[in-house]
């Protein structure tokens, strides 16, 4: 019952966004859906129940992601033999956003761990096609979390929002400050751009940003402050 009511629900979020259904698997995006990424979400967060967490995590990741433990790390091999905790935590995707091409997009949502906490994740995705009739799966490149004294209130309707395909989006960079880690992501056609910024201090940043026909505008912004 639990995995038709997932079915269902991808199929809704496609119907609303005027695209093509796409699930974390064997899907080739021909248009922006940000539906899909909300897919992959939701049965990333199905197999985390299932197998658990880490587990999870290691089944989706693409080759070079990262994730912050708290500083930055290479998820595989942090993740690589880690044994999953007894208790899950669970995630709900609020917001979606996707580049043009339909190939890059970012979740952003909420978590609640057993334990009692709670806090906000921010997962950017990429499609990564497997042979040449664009058979291929959702992985995710970078995930970022914190944990929030004051829970994110539950959505009624994940908000989404789609890159522009007007003009041509540039691939700005800039340096980070000194003794910082930092890396920046563009889609392939660079109409969604992401950068994250990591402070010795346990401080840092994830800027994502969208093109919008005339400018990259931020669509969200995480901030975590320096551990004390």
């Amino acid at each position: 019952m639990k995995r038709l009511a997932v079915v269902s629900l991808i199929f809704s979020l496609a119907a609303c966004a005027g695209g093509p259904p796409g699930g974390g698997r064997n899907f080739e995006p021909k248009l922006a859906n940000p539906s899909a990424i909300i897919a992959a979400e939701i049965s990333f967060n199905q197999l985390a129940q299932e197998k658990g967490q880490w587990t999870a995590f290691r089944e989706t990741v693409a080759k070079d992601a990262t994730m912050f433990v708290p500083q930055p790390v290479i998820a595989n091999e942090w993740l690589k033999g880690k044994a999953d905790p007894p208790q899950t935590v669970k995630r709900q995707p609020h917001k979606a956003v996707m580049s043009c091409d339909g190939r890059t997009g970012v979740t952003t949502g909420a978590w609640q761990h057993p334990n009692g906490t709670f806090g906000y994740f921010t997962t950017v995705w990429q499609f990564v096609q497997k042979n040449a009739r664009g058979d291929g799966d959702w992985k995710w490149v970078v995930d970022h979390a914190d944990e929030l004294t004051t829970a994110r209130e539950p959505k009624e309707m994940i908000e989404t929002k789609v890159a522009s395909c007007k003009g041509s989006a540039p691939a700005a960079l800039t340096a980070p400050a000194e003794g910082a880690k930092m890396k920046s992501g563009f889609s392939r056609d660079q109409s969604l751009n992401y950068t994250w910024v990591a402070q010795p201090d346990g401080a840092r940043t994830l800027e994502v940003k969208l093109w919008n026909g005339e400018a990259s505008e931020i669509v969200i912004l995480d901030r975590v402050a320096a551990k004390s």
